[in-house]
């Protein structure tokens, strides 16, 4: 399995001691195959789409690069954000378990993010995240976190930074974690209810509890990169239940 997605977002992490051990079993169980990639040649599933497009398909992987890197102005005006290249998938799904094959060939994030472009409650529907970093796995409940309408306008203001962190407070995690370089890593991300957990290479390695994780309708999954050059395979999505549900 290799595959995953990124974003830039200010992240107020605990302390390694105050974060709560993953649990060591899943939070999810699986029910039926909703989509599958090992990306070897063919037609892409008309379930793909563009977001901020910078992927292809090489030697059987999927491949993403961040080219806007800074801020830019268009000819017409416009100013257009620095942003990751991210690629996602038509999938609504609520509970859900994400597997596949990841690699950091130089990308500073990879992650995997649910979205619901219907709901206004959060900027661009943004739900939930998992994100990897050579240095650690960042959860981020966003909608009722980061990206919540009110709380993203509030972030515009630096003299309300105190204010916009007291907001987010528990609402996103950063578990110390070195990732290498150049190496696939198996990636697990489940969501359950108000649960988050992610394992690496089949270990227990973040967990994050929050009300917004358990948003009903996540319409899409979305992948990842920013830097130079994040890689995904061998992609698998479940449904899911939590477990002893």
């Amino acid at each position: 399995m290799r595959t995953l997605l990124l974003c830039l977002f200010v992240v107020l992490p605990l302390a390694a001691a105050d974060l709560p051990r993953p649990p060591s079993k899943p939070v999810a169980v699986k029910k039926e195959l909703l989509f599958s990639d090992d990306f070897q040649g063919g037609s892409p599933s008309p379930l793909w789409h563009k977001v901020v497009d910078t992927f292809s398909v090489s030697d059987g992987v999927l491949m993403g690069t961040q080219t806007r890197v800074q801020d830019q102005t268009a000819p017409d005006g416009r100013v257009i954000k620095a942003h990751a290249a991210v690629h996602g998938l038509e999938l609504p799904t609520r509970d859900t378990i994400v597997e596949c094959r990841i690699r950091l060939d130089g990308a500073t994030m990879v992650d995997v993010e649910f979205t619901d472009r219907k709901y206004t409650g959060s900027h661009y529907g943004h739900i939930c995240r998992a994100q990897v970093r050579p240095t650690g796995i960042t959860l981020i409940d966003e909608r009722d976190g980061n990206m919540r309408s009110d709380i993203y306008d509030m972030k515009k203001d630096p003299a309300k930074k105190a204010e916009v962190a007291k907001l987010i407070a528990g609402r996103q995690v950063t578990y110390p974690l070195k990732v290498e370089a150049g190496r696939w890593y198996d990636l697990v991300v489940e969501t359950a209810g108000d649960e988050m957990r992610v394992t690496l290479d089949g270990k227990a390695v973040a967990y994050l509890k929050s009300s917004g994780i358990a948003h009903e309708t996540k319409s899409k999954i979305e992948f990842g990169v920013a830097g130079q050059t994040g890689s995904f395979d061998d992609l698998q999505v479940w449904n899911a239940a939590p477990r002893g549900k």
